[in-house]
């Protein structure tokens, strides 16, 4: 459902406060705020689209499984200056301490 961007319309300006909507393709435009009842407009507004890097894709790619199928070592902070291996091949903790 996309989301769409309305106006409140306030006497003596050219437009006030604006608030998102999500509707349905279908569904007919806003013409009263859904709180107030102030009269509104819907704004013609730049799309968002996610692109190809997103908090869920991160999620999936950095994980431990998949990390471990792809051949990659994780390291995990696990106090000051010092890592655990999480999983992959190396040594099982680390330390930046010299």
């Amino acid at each position: 459902m996309p989301l769409y961007v309305y106006e409140i319309l306030r006497e003596g300006t050219d437009g006030g406060e604006q608030f998102e909507v999500l509707q349905k393709l279908n569904d007919p435009p806003l013409t009263h705020h859904p709180d107030c009842g102030s009269p509104v407009r819907r704004v013609i507004a730049a799309p968002s689209m996610a692109g190809r890097w997103t908090d869920m894709k991160a999620a999936t790619s950095l994980s431990d499984s998949n990390l471990k199928a792809k051949g990659f070592t994780k390291y995990v902070k696990v106090g000051d200056g010092k890592y655990e291996k999480r999983v992959g091949k190396g040594p099982d903790t680390f330390s930046t301490d010299k």
